[in-house]
């Protein structure tokens, strides 16, 4: 996982998806940012939106405990988070037993 991040220096907040997550979802971009510095951390690639762009989907949890799924992906040496919502029941449960 280490590896994984080795190039990243920090996360891409455009206008586009600035307040995006925390309208629907009500997921603030602090807590979207809390989870790649928490373990544990789950990253998978998302083949089936891996159209234009590689995307990934990263399982964690925020400062305040909240299980989160971002969805992401690298530009450069910056993370650029897609969508972010709570883990659904499927989630949280292959989070617990992988983690």
């Amino acid at each position: 996982m280490k590896d994984f991040f080795a190039n990243i220096v920090g996360f891409d907040w455009d206008e586009g998806n600035r307040d995006k997550n925390y309208l629907k979802h009500n997921v603030r971009n602090g807590e979207c940012e809390d989870i790649f510095f928490n373990q544990p951390l789950i990253i998978a690639s998302d083949t089936k939106h891996s159209i234009r762009e590689k995307r990934y989907a990263a399982f964690g949890v925020t400062d305040g405990g909240r299980k989160l799924t971002v969805v992401f992906t690298l530009r450069g040496k910056l993370i650029r988070v897609i969508s972010a919502r709570d883990m659904t029941a499927k989630e949280r449960r292959y989070y617990e037993e992988h983690a």
